[in-house]
């Protein structure tokens, strides 16, 4: 007997596979890798999947968000209990909670009494009231080259200040020296079109856009039910030996079944969480479909609204407040419809560095230094702002006139490697940097 059962290397059409002969399986160790195949046939899987039972890990599942370009921190979480905050930004400045001479919907919302969010990110109050997130300010690498790229690589890589000298990215080689086994293809999943510099050099991780795209190919689809129970029945037997193709095949299978049967693309969140309608909103809504789905996830990462969209250099009022609302409403959205799996979530937003202090000629900020980073979970330590304060008065201010890195960005995420994903390997995630935790987990 003979079924369509999959596409060649060269992604034309369907190829024939002899089915019967069950000892063939050797011959078609590649693990499904004719099988399993990324939307517009780009490449195939070649990595073996091992599904744990539910809840094995007793680590957190890490969630990163990089907001690329230089997310103004200062608008973001504003200061406004800083008398020089509004001297160097009088058109750009975030009106205080207290100024009744302005709109109560354009005014900061308070935090602490010196600083609050901007108004647009008030889908995220209630997470911050709740003490489930937390914010670090005047934060960041010691890199002093204010250059995206530059600084970019230098966090996703681990670094402190000097390019080079390290392989692969800090998130990869916290996969590869985490206790215990997890060998599934779903282990670490970029929502990207390339793998983040971060994921550089995992062995199973995965960038893709869509979950869509990580599928079994099937005859017709699942239209024919008959036919497609008749095709996973014929490959389950191909893999029912003892050896380690066997294995790998089986185990493979359980993952693609698990995905079909959550059915990704009809997927409903619950809670009531409404995610934006946006790549950024799409992506978190499927990060939750896996997380749910306990396929094996430990870590996703997705930038926000593509590259560079953060770097606003002219009108950032007109940029800022859509970019700030579409990120709230994605976490606030993700945060609801995890519910109780919050529990076992570590949220983390970054930049790369953080804008100018005062406002420029374009009505926009230039590139500058300390930045802010959100944290979320049910393990962070919220309602409170961590980092030590530099000020931004006139000799305060680190030259040309940046907001000074107070908070080493590897000090928040050593502590959470450590503390939330347990693995005590940090110093060799981050080399060259013994992480002083500042307390923002349990």
């Amino acid at each position: 007997m003979n079924e369509w059962l999959g596409c060649d290397g060269s992604g034309n059409a369907p190829r024939e596979i002899e089915t019967v002969p069950v000892a063939r399986r050797a011959m078609l160790g590649g693990a499904l890798a004719s099988l399993v195949w990324w939307a517009k046939g780009k490449t195939a899987l070649a990595g073996v999947a091992v599904a744990p039972p539910p809840h094995q890990n007793e680590r957190d599942i890490l969630v990163m968000i990089f907001l690329r370009g230089g997310a103004d921190g200062l608008n973001l979480i504003v200061p406004h209990g800083d008398d020089a905050y509004y001297k160097n930004r009088p058109t750009l400045g975030v009106p205080s909670p207290r100024d009744k001479t302005k709109n109560s919907k354009d005014r900061a919302l308070d935090l602490n009494g010196f600083f609050g969010l901007h108004p647009t990110l008030a889908p995220l109050k209630p997470f911050y009231d709740k003490g489930t997130m937390a914010l670090v300010h005047a934060c960041g690498s010691f890199d002093q080259s204010r250059s995206h790229f530059e600084a970019m690589a230098l966090m996703e890589h681990g670094q402190g200040s000097t390019p080079g000298g390290q392989n692969g990215g800090w998130l990869a080689r916290h996969l590869s020296s985490a206790p215990g086994r997890n060998d599934s293809p779903l282990r670490a999943v970029a929502l990207s079109n390339i793998m983040p510099e971060s994921l550089r050099g995992a062995t199973q991780a995965t960038a893709l856009n869509s979950l869509d795209e990580f599928r079994l190919i099937l005859p017709d689809g699942d239209k024919d039910l008959q036919k497609a129970a008749r095709a996973r029945q014929i490959l389950s037997s191909l893999y029912d030996g003892s050896d380690a193709v066997s294995h790998a095949g089986r185990e493979t299978l359980a993952v693609l079944e698990s995905l079909r049967r959550l059915d990704p693309k009809n997927y409903k969140p619950s809670g009531g969480a409404q995610y934006p309608d946006s790549t950024f909103g799409r992506g978190l809504r499927q990060v939750a479909c896996l997380i749910k789905g306990d396929i094996g996830l430990e870590a996703a990462c997705l930038d926000h609204s593509g590259p560079f969209l953060w770097d606003t250099h002219v009108a950032q009022n007109n940029l800022l407040p859509a970019q700030a609302n579409d990120l709230a409403q994605g976490i606030a959205a993700f945060a609801r419809d995890l519910d109780s799996e919050l529990n076992r979530v570590t949220i983390v937003a970054m930049t790369e560095f953080g804008r100018r202090v005062a406002e420029n000629s374009g009505l926009g900020t230039d590139h500058g230094r300390a930045g802010v980073m959100f944290l979320l979970g049910g393990g962070i330590k919220g309602g409170q702002v961590y980092g030590r304060w530099p000020g931004l008065g006139k000799d305060d201010l680190e030259a040309p006139g940046d907001l000074r890195v107070t908070a080493d960005y590897r000090d928040v995420l050593g502590e959470i490697v450590a503390k939330r994903l347990k693995n005590d390997k940090a110093e060799a995630i981050f080399p060259g940097h013994k992480a002083r935790f500042m307390g923002v987990t349990a």
